[in-house]
């Protein structure tokens, strides 16, 4: 995986969206930061799990 030192993401967003996104992070009593990368961690952890066991079944399919 990369170093583990961290970097800035600037992005634009549509208000609306980032209302909801404060919203669900506020419930979960997170920041929105905070939401935000663990939903994209675990994203990436679903695709990558995804990919595994696509292998898998190609290797044993």
């Amino acid at each position: 995986m990369g170093s583990m030192g961290s970097d800035v993401l600037s992005l634009r967003i549509d208000r609306c969206l980032l209302d909801r996104i404060r919203r669900h992070a506020a419930k979960r009593g997170m920041s929105v930061q905070d939401y935000v990368v663990r939903t994209l961690v675990r994203d990436d952890f679903d695709e990558r799990f995804k990919a595994a066991v696509d292998e898998t079944e190609k290797f044993y399919g």
